[in-house]
């Protein structure tokens, strides 16, 4: 039976403890799932049913309430005493009284206790939960050489906890939502009150309430896709991140960020460009060297994008290649046409990366090293590729791996790979630069007119914002910091 049905058929409890163990029994399955639990108790008189759900409930506490309530004398169970129970006897400060069903079963399913009394309307919610999880550890893909060890985990509470950790500010508020019909998942919206455009807010707040889905087993992913949409257009509206001191640092410039229930990572709204061209190693260290390690990736993304595609127009058509740079043009194109050499050599990569995902952390490093020696040293001596291809495409592979955010290093491969599409096309002509001069200007344009949540993605290059571009590029010293950005329109724009 559907959980819709409780509003069609009941809404609330009956004073009748059997049938309610009957409907509820039913509905939740009790009899059909092995870690759904009923336990039919009597203590003063009074029979009473507690359900469960097996491992998501403390069993210390679960002992505790027990030993209460078999210390309660005949009698003392009466019409009114749920009140007096949640005051005096319940030792225990997350506990609540409720009448209605459909909240009754939600909880349940949550993971709280819920107590059952003959003769009473209401049930007693104890939250009693707790969720299996992994210990706080540093993510993968956000490492510093300096720097705090710990990350968010997929439980939702240990998240929050952690933001709070490192911002004590009785303004951030964590508003708690509720999607997907049958999934039920916790959603919450962080922000700093005298901070954060309420706007925003609004629109975020808007927007999650009206999701409707059944579930959502992908977390945040399903969020972003049913609240930023922008399908086709690879570029992420959205920066993950699964550092605490990341998160805080965005809350503290006035951005909003979405929590969602068992996903490690934390939708941070919202990003342009540039954010995701930005590491928490670059404020580990000194802001020269910050600003250092800055424009190395940048460099670094820029190359990967740009380097495979340019090098094939230019190889394509020699005629414009200045003396001083004949030494990339090869003397032999090999057997197969430049273009299918570029572009099995990006599909092999991507082979590569989905076969080390999927690959055993001990032989991934073996799988690597013979991927990348004896695959590569054959294919250049079979004239399958040219020595050239194998270095210009590692080019692309390590700016690819250099970017921080992996969603916006998967966007920059689809562009490079349309890049070399449209030079290839024009190369057909003779026209291979054209083709590339063309391909960039698209890509510049798509770039121009997307928008995260009414923030142009180039700001603060388009529109142009001068102070703000410094502090982008040059990571600038924290006191000169002194305003947060003005595109977030931020309540109070000082960082004083």
């Amino acid at each position: 039976m559907p959980t819709e049905a409780i509003d069609r058929e009941r809404k609330y409890l009956e004073p009748d403890l059997d049938a309610n163990v009957e409907y509820l029994n039913q509905l939740v399955g009790v009899d059909e799932s092995f870690d759904m639990v009923c336990r039919r108790l009597h203590y003063a008189g009074k029979d009473l049913a507690l359900y469960f759900v097996d491992g998501l409930v403390k069993d210390g506490l679960m002992n505790r309430v027990m030993d209460h309530l078999a210390k309660l004398k005949q009698g003392e169970l009466s019409v009114r005493e749920i009140q007096r129970l949640l005051q005096t006897h319940i030792a225990y400060l997350e506990v609540n009284a409720e009448k209605e069903l459909h909240k009754i079963v939600d909880s349940l399913l949550s993971g709280p206790l819920v107590l059952l009394i003959d003769g009473e309307t209401e049930a007693i919610i104890i939250d009693a939960r707790t969720y299996p999880a992994r210990n706080p550890q540093e993510p993968d893909t956000e490492r510093v050489v300096r720097g705090a060890r710990d990350g968010f985990t997929e439980t939702f509470v240990f998240n929050t906890a952690l933001t709070r950790r490192r911002i004590r500010d009785p303004n951030l508020r964590f508003e708690y939502l509720r999607a997907g019909a049958r999934s039920k998942t916790d959603i919450c919206l962080a922000y700093i009150k005298d901070i954060a455009n309420p706007d925003l807010i609004e629109l975020l707040r808007h927007e999650l309430q009206k999701v409707e889905i059944d579930g959502l087993p992908m977390a945040e992913k399903t969020i972003e896709e049913l609240v930023f949409k922008n399908h086709w257009n690879p570029y992420p509206m959205i920066r993950y991140t699964e550092r605490p001191d990341v998160a805080a640092i965005h809350l503290l410039e006035g951005h909003v960020l979405i929590y969602v229930d068992t996903s490690p990572s934390v939708m941070i709204t919202p990003t342009t460009f540039f954010h995701h061209l930005q590491h928490a190693e670059e404020y580990r260290q000194k802001p020269v060297v910050g600003a250092y390690l800055r424009w190395i990736r940048l460099f670094a993304i820029l190359a990967s994008v740009i380097v495979p595609p340019l090098w094939m127009a230019l190889v394509l058509h020699p005629a414009i290649v200045p003396s001083g740079l004949r030494f990339i043009v090869p003397d032999n194109l090999g057997k197969i046409h430049l273009f299918w050499q570029l572009l099995f050599a990006e599909l092999g990569i991507d082979v590569l990366r989905m076969a080390a995902i999927h690959t055993p952390s001990p032989l991934a490093t073996a799988m690597g090293l013979v991927a990348a020696v004896i695959l590569g040293q054959i294919a250049v001596e079979t004239g399958f590729f040219i020595k050239q291809v194998v270095f210009y495409i590692a080019i692309a592979a390590v700016g690819n791996y250099a970017t921080p955010s992996y969603e916006f290093a998967l966007a920059n491969r689809l562009i490079r790979l349309g890049l070399l599409v449209i030079t290839a096309l024009f190369g057909i002509f003779q026209l291979g630069v054209v083709g590339f001069v063309l391909g960039m200007v698209l890509w510049i344009v798509l770039l121009a007119r997307t928008r995260s949540l009414e923030v142009p993605y180039l700001w603060p290059l388009w529109p142009f914002n001068g102070k703000a571009l410094l502090q982008v590029l040059m990571r600038t010293p924290i006191l000169w910091n002194k305003k947060r950005p003005p595109a977030l329109q931020p309540v109070d724009s000082s960082r004083k």
